[in-house]
């Protein structure tokens, strides 16, 4: 039996390429790839960053956006139908007028707050109202116990503008007066205010104030609410609260504008330890609080609202 023979290997090899020619495919390689990337890298931007940046970015304001938002806690338990619907005009009117809106949550909506008192519903109201309007730029906290009585004052000029805040910001006063150790700083800038507060003589008012939308908006109402001050049992609830957080915290204290009480804040009644007569609602005043009338059994809130919404109307009538 015979075997083929491998076949012969032949004499001729191919030649190797040259090195030159095997640098030149890598080259041209990464120059493909290159070229490849600036392609894809043009495509998302022209898909991704344009209509950003032509729209004015995911978190433009969309138009006919209110500025302010007037909050305004309706117990409905303690309060007569007839009474809320004059709560809600005054605040109606009030935000039609100068492009505002109005946000009327309930004390029931808020069951979180669980064996605390029903005041300290004020605060995830608030931050429900920052949710549903993600867009406004500040929040106006107003008890149901008041009336905005000069509708003609725009809340950006007469308060929260920052030249404004420049001009009437209380500097080193003592956050619980007369004499608390912790102050409001000396040298804070309007621009930098994201809280607005008044105090009376007995300390810091949380029945009229303004917070500015953003991240330390949220921060704030999350600490204030935070299940640890509300086991505390405070005297007065959510307001020694504030309190307490405004002194001991810096982050809250450096953001706190403390302006005078007249311009946001005045009383109906002549109350010695809240300041008396030197904190007692004027003609002209923009609002007045009828403070302490619903713990007062002496005392109708729904009555003294009247007496006042009936000078309001009667003001209306004059001009």
């Amino acid at each position: 039996m015979h075997f083929a023979y491998q076949p012969r290997k032949s004499s001729h090899p191919p030649a190797y390429p040259a090195r030159g020619q095997s640098r030149s495919l890598t080259y041209n390689q990464r120059r493909q790839l290159k070229i490849g990337a600036i392609i894809l890298c043009s495509l998302l931007f022209f898909l991704l960053i344009i209509p950003r940046l032509s729209s004015g970015g995911a978190d433009r304001i969309p138009a006919g956006t209110p500025e302010v938002v007037i909050v305004t806690l309706i117990d409905e338990e303690n309060m007569s139908k007839e009474y809320i619907a004059k709560i809600q005009e005054n605040r109606k009117d009030y935000a039609a007028r100068h492009g505002y809106t109005t946000f009327f949550p309930t004390v029931s909506s808020y069951p979180s707050i669980n064996d605390s008192p029903r005041t300290w519903s004020l605060v995830p109201a608030l931050r429900h109202a920052i949710t549903l309007h993600p867009h406004s730029s500040y929040f106006f906290a107003l008890s149901p116990h008041a009336l905005i009585m000069n509708p003609s004052i725009n809340l950006r000029s007469h308060v929260f503008a920052p030249q404004t805040l420049e001009k009437v910001m209380l500097r080193d006063k003592p956050i619980v007066p007369p004499d608390s150790v912790i102050k409001t700083f000396g040298n804070l800038k309007g621009d930098w205010i994201d809280l607005i507060l008044t105090q009376d003589g007995e300390g810091l008012c949380q029945g009229s104030f303004i917070i500015k939308n953003g991240e330390w908006a949220k921060f704030f109402l999350d600490t204030w609410f935070d299940p640890l001050y509300r086991s505390y049992n405070f005297q007065k609830a959510e307001a020694h609260a504030l309190e307490h957080i405004v002194q001991w915290h810096p982050t809250i204290l450096t953001k706190l504008g403390l302006i005078p009480s007249r311009l946001l804040n005045t009383y109906n009644v002549d109350i010695a330890s809240r300041g008396g007569k030197d904190v007692m609602y004027r003609d002209g005043d923009f609002v007045v609080r009828l403070v302490g009338c619903e713990s007062d059994p002496n005392r109708s809130c729904e009555k003294e609202f009247d007496e006042f919404n009936s000078k309001l109307k009667d003001a209306k009538i004059g001009r």
